[in-house]
């Protein structure tokens, strides 16, 4: 099932303190009585962190990962415990973690909580220590790096335009504009591969202008959801079916992945729509924004690597 009561993303410490520390406080300072004091440490200002929030945006849960490749501040509130919220974002650092090709993390876990990361893979080593009086394991975890993908050179484009979408025809209009743009790849991040948005004429002959380009032509698109396009008859399945050395479908198998709310595409020229809300059409983006674009880059290939095609689309192509 597709999560849509939270989500998971990055924070800033910086701009992200207050959400940050409200959780925490309330965690570890007030649950766990560890002293406010030892809550907060230098270690902040520099790690990366991740924070759940809720469909009214407020927080729920945090966690970070240190330049001393060492995971923690793991915290949900206690009425979002059990519903996936830990397991999100422990993914969401292991995500950046990989992205940093870090060989290894470790982490100092409360003993209630060793289960919990050993379904992850952690290995506990050492002995039980202490730590603000709570007794702890530290454990391990040797990370698969990603699989190394092919370098292409992307042409150069020094002018931007941002794109606006706060309809439907503008977030078209935005999408055959990158599309027009592209030379031979584009990735789609897809909810139910938005028929509204991606099954009209226009869009779809791009797309197989696209597909045709020549030996460096690729199209993916990750569905979170394939169940309503195939049964709605989407017509770019059908032409994945007559071209499907160069336009694959792939679906997100872990759960962080299927609780990813929001929605985008990026094209090989830098240049990227994004939706923060996959449910709608209004989006924002550039032809031109190499930093964004690689970060959704970056983000859609370690979904790809782990993402499976779907079982729907495979009985389809029989």
């Amino acid at each position: 099932m597709i999560r849509d009561d939270f989500r998971v993303e990055p924070a800033d410490w910086t701009t992200d303190f207050d959400a940050l520390r409200a959780v925490r406080e309330q965690v570890f300072v007030i649950e766990q009585q560890v002293p406010e004091e030892e809550e907060l440490d230098a270690y902040d200002p520099r790690a990366r962190h991740v924070i759940a929030r809720d469909a009214m945006d407020r927080p729920i849960g945090t966690g970070r990962l240190t330049p001393e490749r060492k995971i923690g501040r793991m915290a949900v509130l206690s009425e979002w415990r059990g519903r996936g919220v830990g397991e999100a974002l422990l993914n969401a650092l292991l995500d950046q973690a990989r992205a940093l090709s870090y060989p290894s993390v470790e982490l100092n876990a409360q003993i209630h909580a060793i289960a919990f990361y050993e379904k992850f893979g952690f290995t506990a080593f050492g002995d039980e220590f202490m730590e603000c009086d709570i007794a702890h394991r530290a454990m391990r975890l040797e990370i698969k790096p990603l699989a190394a993908r092919e370098a292409r050179p992307l042409p150069p484009k020094p002018e931007a335009r941002a794109l606006v979408a706060t309809d439907r025809q503008q977030a078209i209009t935005a999408i055959a504009e990158l599309l027009a743009d592209a030379a031979h790849d584009v990735a789609i991040y897809t909810r139910d591969l938005d028929a509204d948005l991606l099954d009209i004429p226009a869009i779809l002959d791009a797309l197989k202008r696209i597909a045709l380009s020549g030996r460096r032509a690729r199209v993916r698109v990750l569905v979170q959801d394939p169940r309503k396009p195939v049964s709605d008859g989407h017509r770019l399945i059908a032409i994945a079916q007559r071209l499907p050395s160069v336009i694959e479908f792939r679906v997100p198998q872990d759960e962080h992945d299927r609780q990813y709310a929001s929605a985008f595409l990026i094209n090989d020229r830098r240049g990227y729509l994004f939706r923060l809300l996959a449910s709608r059409n209004e989006g924002e983006g550039s032809t031109y924004a190499p930093g964004r674009h690689a970060q959704l880059r970056e983000y859609f290939d370690q979904v790809w690597e782990r993402s499976s095609p779907s079982e729907e689309l495979r009985q389809l192509a029989i």
